[in-house]
């Protein structure tokens, strides 16, 4: 397994380049796309994680209404946020009966998703 997911980071490392390169934009940083890669046959996961990830933009976004939040607070506010987010989807589908296919991705990655959007 370790070694599939270094193919996947590394995979996700040569298309973030090419994304920047081409595009001009980031893939959401240079390891989410190798994670996201490896749980492509798991459709669901990758559909939790992004939106726990878009939940946590919000989340940020309605806190730096009333907060000052800005630089590495900024960064520190959404991977914490997603991380309570991750683990609240992590605790509530362990209670459901499709929990197996249904889960987060990673404990940082909806984090730096967020941060990316």
């Amino acid at each position: 397994m370790a070694s599939l997911l270094s193919l996947f980071v590394a995979c996700g490392l040569v298309v973030s380049l090419l994304f920047s390169e081409l595009f001009g934009f980031a893939a959401g940083g240079l390891v989410v796309p190798g994670y996201l890669g490896l749980y492509l046959t798991k459709p669901l996961a990758v559909v939790a994680t992004l939106g726990t990830a878009l939940a946590t933009f919000v989340i940020v976004k309605v806190i730096s209404g009333f907060s000052i939040i800005y630089g590495r607070r900024r960064t520190v506010v959404t991977i914490l946020v997603a991380f309570t987010l991750g683990f609240a989807v992590r605790y509530v589908m362990g209670h459901l009966e499709y929990h197996a296919e249904m889960v987060v991705i990673g404990y940082i990655v909806p984090g730096l998703i967020a941060i990316w959007i």
